[in-house]
C-alpha cells in the first residue's frame, strides 16, 4: 500500500476512535435497560447493533478495526465472554445456566462473526507528523556503575529537599539513595518494589518519604500492596512506619488538605485487575488515618490534586488506564466527599498511562498532555493510536485534540523548559516501544517550536536500558532540568523472538542538560 493510502487509513482510524470514544459511555459502568434486539441474519448489521447495545455497558466502544482478526478471535473476545455468562473451551462458546446478562448464545455468535468478518489482518503503522531527528540535542549521558545482576527499576525520583536520587528495584525490594555523582549512599529494605514516593519533612525537620510499595507488579488482584512512611535520615531498622496495607497494586499517593482542617490527608490509587479504586485517607487529630472510598473502580494510574473549579477546596483529576478508561474530575463537595465529572473517555485498548496539565498556549487555561501505550493486556500488538496526545482546554475543562504523535507503547510524558527558550518541552518514554524495528522511540525529547507544535529528537540511549520510569530534576545543581531514566531490564515480553540488546545491569541513567542558554 502506498504512503498516501497508509496515511488516510490511519487518519480515519484515529478520527473514528475519538468520535466514538467521546460519545459513548457518559456514565461509566452503569447497566442499561434490558433492551432487546431481533436478529435479522445479516452478520454485519446484527453484529454492529449488538456490539453497540451490549459492549458499551462498562467501557467505551472499541471499533472493529482497532485490533487485528486473530487478537479479537483468540484473546479479546474470549476474555469478554464471561461478562455475558458465556464459557469458552477449545475455541467454542457455551452458555452458562446462571446467566442474567440478557445476551443469548446466538447473539454472541453474531458478535464474534461480525468481528471475524470485518477486523483487519494487520494494523498499519501511523505516520508521524514530523520525522524523528536522531541526535543528542542538548543532552549528555551520565551513568552509575553497572550492578552484578539484572536491574528491575520501578522508581526513579529526585528529592529536592536533600538533593538525592532515589531508586527502587522490584526483585531486591529496596529503596536506594544516590548522590549527584551517581554513587549509592544507603539502601533500605521495603516489603516490595516502590513505584511512587512523596518527599517531605516531619515535625523534627527530618527528611521522609511516603512510598507506595506495589506488591505484585503484574496486574492481578493480589492484595499485598502497602503504603509506608520512611525516615530517610535514620539509618537503622526503625525508620519504617506502616500507613496502609492489603492494597491492590498501589501506584500513587497524592497529599493535600482535602477537608480544610489543617491536617494533611492522602489519596491512594489502587489498580488491580478487578479490584482497586481511589481512596481518601483522612488524617485524624491523633495522626491516625480513616480510609474512605472516592471511587471503587480499578485502573487508576495517575492523579493530580488542585483547585480545579476555583472554590477554595482541593479537588482531584484522575486518569484510569484499564477497563473504563478515561480522565475524570472529582470535585470536592466540602462535606468530605467528591462529585465525579467525566472529562474524556478512551477505548480499553488504549492503555492510558499518564497525563500532565500545563498552559501551552498561554491563554490562562491548563491544557492536557496525555499518553497511552500500556500494552500487556489481552491485545499485545503494536497499535497506531498509541502515543503522545495534546488536548487544548477550550474552557471549563472541555478538551479538544490539537496534536498527536504516534509512539508505540508510550508510558509517560513530563514537561520542562530544557533549552531555556521560555517554552515548555516534553520528554516521553515508551516501555512497550517497537524494540525490534524502532527502539529509538524508547525516549524522545519534543522541543516546542510554537504552541502545539514540536520537533522530536530521538536521543540514542536505547542500548543502555529499557525505560519504565522517568523523573525530571536539576540533578547536578547547574540550574537546568536533567532527565533520570529507570531501567526495568527484563520481563513483560510482547514481541516474540526479541533478544535484548540493551544493558541489563544499569539501574538508571541521567541525561544531563547541556543546552547553552
Amino acid at each position: 500500500m502506498n504512503l498516501k493510502k497508509t496515511y488516510l487509513f490511519t487518519f480515519y482510524l484515529l478520527i473514528g476512535l475519538f468520535l466514538l470514544s467521546g460519545s459513548i459511555l457518559i456514565n461509566g459502568c452503569k447497566q442499561k435497560s434490558n433492551s432487546t434486539y431481533q436478529l435479522t441474519g445479516d452478520t454485519i448489521a446484527d453484529g454492529k447493533n449488538l456490539v453497540q447495545l451490549h459492549c458499551t455497558k462498562c467501557h467505551a466502544l472499541v471499533p472493529v478495526d482497532a485490533l487485528i482478526k486473530d487478537v479479537w478471535k483468540y484473546h479479546a473476545l474470549p476474555s469478554m465472554a464471561h461478562y455475558f455468562g458465556i464459557k469458552t473451551y477449545l475455541g467454542n462458546y457455551y452458555k452458562g445456566d446462571d446467566d442474567t446478562s440478557g445476551l443469548s448464545l446466538q447473539e454472541w455468535a453474531a458478535i464474534t462473526s461480525y468481528y471475524e468478518k470485518l477486523a483487519p489482518v494487520s494494523l498499519l503503522p501511523a505516520k508521524p507528523p514530523v520525522p524523528l531527528a536522531k541526535d543528542w540535542a542538548g543532552f549528555k549521558l551520565k551513568a552509575p556503575a553497572e550492578m552484578k545482576d539484572n536491574r528491575y527499576t520501578t522508581l526513579t525520583a529526585f528529592n529536592p529537599l536533600n538533593h538525592k536520587i532515589y531508586t527502587s528495584d522490584y526483585l531486591d525490594n529496596n529503596l536506594t539513595e544516590w548522590d549527584s555523582n551517581l554513587k549509592p549512599l544507603s539502601s533500605v529494605a521495603v516489603p516490595s518494589g516502590v513505584v511512587d514516593a512523596v518527599f517531605g519533612k516531619n515535625n523534627a525537620g527530618d527528611n521522609n518519604a511516603t512510598v507506595s510499595c506495589i506488591g505484585r507488579i503484574d496486574q492481578i488482584d493480589f492484595l499485598n500492596g502497602k503504603l509506608i512512611n520512611i525516615d530517610l535520615d535514620k539509618k537503622d531498622s526503625q525508620n519504617l512506619t506502616l500507613l496502609a496495607s492489603e492494597l491492590a497494586r498501589p501506584l500513587q499517593t497524592v497529599k493535600g488538605d482535602f477537608n480544610k482542617d489543617g491536617l494533611e490527608d492522602m489519596v491512594v490509587l489502587s489498580s488491580g485487575h478487578f479490584k482497586g479504586g481511589v481512596y481518601l485517607m483522612t488524617q485524624n487529630k491523633d495522626h491516625s488515618y480513616t480510609q474512605n472510598v472516592i471511587a471503587e473502580r480499578p485502573g487508576a494510574v495517575q492523579a493530580i490534586a488542585g483547585d480545579f473549579n476555583n472554590d477554595g477546596w482541593t479537588d482531584l483529576m484522575v486518569l484510569f488506564g484499564s477497563k473504563d478508561e478515561g480522565l475524570c474530575l472529582f470535585l470536592n463537595d466540602h462535606k468530605g466527599g467528591f462529585i465525579a465529572k467525566n472529562l474524556l473517555h478512551f477505548p480499553p485498548v488504549y492503555g492510558s498511562t499518564s497525563f500532565q496539565l500545563t498552559d501551552l498556549d498561554h491563554d490562562g487555561n491548563l491544557d492536557l498532555i496525555y499518553t497511552c501505550g500500556y500494552n500487556f493486556h489481552d491485545s499485545r500488538i503494536l497499535k497506531p493510536y498509541h502515543g503522545l496526545y495534546i488536548f487544548k482546554n477550550m474552557g471549563n475543562w472541555n478538551f479538544k485534540q490539537q496534536w498527536f504523535y504516534p509512539i508505540d507503547g508510550c508510558t509517560k510524558a513530563l514537561t520542562a523548559d530544557f533549552n531555556g527558550d521560555g517554552k515548555l518541552d516534553i520528554a516521553t518514554i515508551a516501555f512497550f516501544a517497537d524494540l525490534q524495528n524502532n527502539p529509538a522511540e524508547g525516549f524522545i525529547y519534543f522541543e516546542q517550536e510554537t504552541p502545539f507544535s514540536f520537533k522530536p529528537h530521538a536521543i540514542p540511549v536505547s542500548q543502555y536500558g529499557r525505560w519504565m520510569t522517568m523523573d525530571i530534576a536539576d540533578v547536578n545543581g547547574d540550574g537546568k532540568p536533567d532527565v533520570i531514566l529507570g531501567n526495568y531490564s527484563t520481563g513483560f515480553e510482547f514481541q516474540p523472538g526479541l533478544k535484548p540488546f540493551w544493558n541489563k545491569r544499569l539501574p538508571f541513567i541521567v541525561l544531563e542538560n547541556n543546552f547553552k542558554k
